[in-house]
This record gives C-alpha cells, structure tokens and sequence, in this order.
C-alpha cells in the first residue's frame, strides 16, 4: 500500500508542478515558451515511469482486496482516475509533446517514443500553447483525485 500511495503521489506532483506553472508561462512570449518547453525532457519522462508503476500498483491492490469492501470501491476509483489520467496524456498531451521537442537532440529510443500516436502538429503556437497547458491541469485534477482516493483506500487498511 506504501509503495502504491507513492508511485501515485510522484504521479500526481508531476502533473501538479506543470499546473501550478501556468500563471507565469502564461506571460512568456512565443520564443521563450518554446525555449521552456524543450527542458522538460528527459526529466519529466523518466518521473512518467510512476505513472506506469501507480497503474500496476494500484490493479494489484485491486486484485487482493476483498469485494465488496470500502476498500475495494475507493482502489477502484483510484485506478479509474489515474488510468484517465493516463489517456489524457496518450491523447491530448503527447500529441503535442512531439511538436515541442521535434528540435530537441535525443536518442532513437526517446525519438521513437515522442513519435508514437502522434500526429503533425500544426496552427499558431498559442493554439499547442494552450492545449498542452490545458491538459496538464486536467492531468493534475486526476492524478489528485487518485491521490485522495488511494489515501482513503489506505484508512480501510486495518480492516
């Protein structure tokens, strides 16, 4: 369970630490925010490897806790939100991750990873601008709420 509430939680401060960026990037300019966007590679992928390690946590748990128990419904509503959480990155952050870092060097593996189900990015960048950090805020919601809901999960431990 330990492990669990911190694979999400390195989750959850992941996605949070892009939210709570917002208010400052929203006063770079195009040149700027494009500088600021390449930087968050390699880190921010190598924390992506929680993100994979809270959604197998969490099925385990859901596999050896006793239905129907409190315990079980809020483990599930903890893998529902983060697994949600998960897709709004496949489908709407990563998209745009690609545009951001076509011009960033790294090697094969981390370029065959951006590029997976991804698609040319085009328009104005305020457009990619505001869908990457928009997500990102929708990611944090998630993640927080699997946080909240692995936490109760947690309290139900004892029984």
């Amino acid at each position: 369970m330990i492990a669990t509430v911190l694979l999400v939680a390195v989750t959850m401060a992941l996605s949070l630490a892009h939210a709570l960026e917002l208010p400052g990037k929203l006063r770079l300019k195009e040149a700027t925010y494009r500088s600021v966007q390449a930087i968050y590679y390699p880190g921010f992928t190598i924390g992506g490897f929680a993100e994979i390690g809270g959604i197998i946590a969490l099925a385990i748990m859901l596999y050896l806790t006793p239905y129907p128990s409190a315990r079980f419904w809020w483990t599930l509503a903890a893998l529902a939100f983060l697994l949600a959480e998960h897709a709004t990155y496949w489908l709407i952050t990563h998209p745009v991750n690609n545009f951001w870092v076509q011009d960033v060097a790294m090697p094969q593996s981390a370029a065959t990873f951006f590029s997976m189900f991804s698609r040319k990015q085009t328009g104005d960048w305020r457009d990619l601008h505001n869908i990457w950090e928009a997500s990102h805020v929708a990611r944090a919601g998630l993640a927080m709420l699997s946080l909240v809901s692995i936490a109760v999960a947690a309290t139900f431990f004892a029984e």
